[in-house]
């Protein structure tokens, strides 16, 4: 089970403040008091733990509204978005796109935009949710989707790919060299892809459902995604991934400057 910085943070906040609010409105006006009265030391100031708490409670706050309803950063833990994401990259995501969502219950609170096809996605992985997934959505409630052959067909249209030539990775994505690099356009979105010719490929064919998503990794034989454990539902998702804001990969020996600031399509 992963660790839930959310719920941390949310205990963090609320004890900080709890222990500020008690200080400020409970035991301040009776120091006040007592140094009126003479009976304490004007320059003793408040007890150390009520000044940590007023310090780090903006701190917390601030914290958690960015990171709960506008930008979470995560980390690309597997290859299963490559070409896109490589092993190693930090990532920001958008969690106000699809509407703002409480911390840590993750009740939908204000409506937003919806996901369409092409956007990457972090969401709760529905086998266990406290495992975050990233994917890309290539289904969208309604449509028939088909998986045969390598080849993505939505609503009967087979989506288009080019050919792109070998792929060519380094670092701990050296393993998929020689994988074919193609790009497969969804509508008006085109997103780079890997497959491995020689590997058998799993068909599957479904309707997605009100309220859910298909998705799949963009490493198309080296990812675990909807053909394997069914469709995403919209109370699982997190947010978009929109930029990678750091790559950190001591294999390849360690920074990569060149991916830093890149905006994710």
């Amino acid at each position: 089970m992963s660790f839930d910085f959310s719920a941390l943070l949310v205990l963090l906040t609320f004890v900080s403040g709890i222990i500020w609010a008690f200080d400020s409105w409970i035991l301040q006006p009776v120091r006040e008091r007592k140094v009126a009265a003479g009976e304490r030391d004007p320059e003793k100031g408040q007890p150390l733990l009520a000044e940590y708490a007023r310090s780090f409670f903006p701190v917390f706050l601030i914290v958690l509204i960015l990171r709960s309803f506008l930008f979470e950063p995560f980390r690309i833990p597997s290859a299963s978005m490559m070409p896109t994401l490589l092993i190693g990259d930090f990532i920001l995501v958008n969690k106000y796109d699809y509407g703002i969502r409480l911390p840590v219950i993750h009740t939908k609170i204000i409506e937003n935009g919806k996901p369409e096809r092409g956007d990457i996605v972090v969401f709760r992985y529905p086998e266990d949710p406290s495992i975050p997934y990233i994917k890309r959505i290539i289904g969208v409630p309604g449509d028939h989707l088909a998986y045969r052959n390598k080849t993505v067909y939505i609503n009967g249209v087979r989506m288009q790919q080019e050919g792109i030539g070998k792929f060519y990775g380094s670092g701990s994505g050296f393993v998929h060299n020689g994988l074919s690099r193609r790009k497969e356009i969804l509508g008006e979105q085109a997103h780079d892809i890997l497959v491995n010719p020689g590997s058998p490929s799993l068909e599957v064919e479904a309707t997605v459902p009100p309220e859910h998503y298909f998705v799949l990794g963009d490493n198309r034989d080296n990812s675990r995604d909807s053909r394997y454990w069914g469709f995403v539902p919209d109370e699982n998702l997190v947010g978009q991934a929109v930029m990678i804001w750091m790559n950190w990969d001591l294999k390849n020996g360690g920074i990569s400057w060149k991916r830093i600031g890149t905006i994710l399509q």
